[in-house]
């Protein structure tokens, strides 16, 4: 994140946004299952093996789809070269639609794991050296630099650039926000709306060249 320039850091809050956005989204209509959050799910499976192997299904179900989703995104990175980022942010564009639809048909189980794909692709989109240098579903990583430049400023040796982890937190919480107060308000049209927005940032995403 530090590596990046302004408007690819912009890009990669917007994104962390989306995925709060959506995530947001998920939990609420998935029994307080993460569609993005995948250590929430792992320790859910956990918990489930050891009490109740039966409830393990769901969670066992959501990481494998992240998985695949992660797996599906890399692969269209691969193919789209140096156009990886807007190629990427097409597929996440292409499975909110679908969430939308299955959502308008009642397909709940189709809704959530149309989400999760979508989720497990985005995180393809910040990629250096074949590996993901920005994960925007996830701010565990973003909550751990960010203490740590903290305990630097603290002892008098902090390095330019470290309070950008936490605006990236920041970027998922306020997308959470607001993907909770749509669920409530528009319910039939917040995924539709965060498909256009995933839509639009495919297009932005054209300004930059794959290196990052």
């Amino acid at each position: 994140m530090i590596q990046l320039d302004l408007p690819r850091r912009y890009l990669a809050l917007a994104l962390a946004g989306l995925a709060g956005w959506v995530d947001a989204i998920g939990f609420l209509s998935a029994n307080g299952y993460f569609v993005s959050f995948m250590s929430g799910n792992s320790t859910r499976l956990g918990v489930a093996l050891a009490i109740h192997p039966a409830e393990a299904l769901v969670p066992a179900g959501l990481i494998l789809g992240f998985l695949a989703g992660v797996i599906g995104g890399a692969l269209i990175a691969l193919r789209a070269g140096r156009h990886r980022k807007p190629a990427v942010l097409a597929l996440v564009s292409v499975l909110l639609v679908a969430s939308a639809l299955a959502r308008a048909l009642a397909a709940g189980h189709a809704m959530v794991l149309a989400l999760v794909l979508a989720m497990g692709a985005l995180n393809n989109t910040f990629q250096r050296g074949g590996e993901v240098s920005v994960g925007v579903t996830y701010m565990t990583g973003a909550l751990v630099r960010l203490g740590q430049g903290c305990a630097l400023l603290l002892a008098g040796k902090a390095e330019p650039g470290w309070g950008v982890w936490g605006n990236l937190w920041a970027g998922l919480l306020c997308g959470a926000v607001l993907g909770a107060f749509l669920q409530q308000q528009l319910p039939n049209s917040c995924l539709w709306i965060a498909a256009a927005v995933a839509a639009a940032m495919a297009v932005f995403a054209f300004k930059f060249p794959a290196e990052a």
